[in-house]
């Protein structure tokens, strides 16, 4: 019977990407190698903020692909000196079935920046 309880939970989780997802983007030397993403889906769309608070960034665009489970994110930020910088984010969702699953890629911004890109679900 408890089985049956913990179903309907799993069931009403939502989008794959939903949540708060903590992890790294190795070598960004504008915004450190760690990285905090939050993402909510409306129905429609995947919208959100990475690294929300004094480095905001908002999430211009969030795409899944379910064959292959491909994720792929643009967001827009700017540096301390106001300049632009647009990044780029793909990677692939691991361990889907689980509430802690994990995305990873690579990042890489306008400026020929770029790394290895890992975030896990908390």
């Amino acid at each position: 019977m408890l089985a049956l309880l913990a179903m309907p939970a799993v069931a009403q989780e939502g989008h794959p990407l939903k949540g708060s997802w903590l992890g790294t983007w190795a070598g960004n030397k504008t915004h450190g190698n760690d990285v905090l993403l939050v993402m909510t889906w409306d129905g429609k769309n995947v919208t959100g903020d990475i690294n929300p608070g004094t480095d905001n960034i908002k999430i211009k665009t969030a795409t899944l692909n379910p064959e292959g489970w491909l994720v792929h994110i643009e967001a827009d930020a700017k540096d301390k000196s106001g300049q632009a910088i647009a990044y780029t984010i793909d990677g692939k969702i691991e361990n889907l079935p689980l509430a802690n699953r994990i995305v990873s890629g690579t990042w890489k911004d306008n400026r020929g920046g770029t790394g290895a890109f890992r975030i896990g679900r908390q």
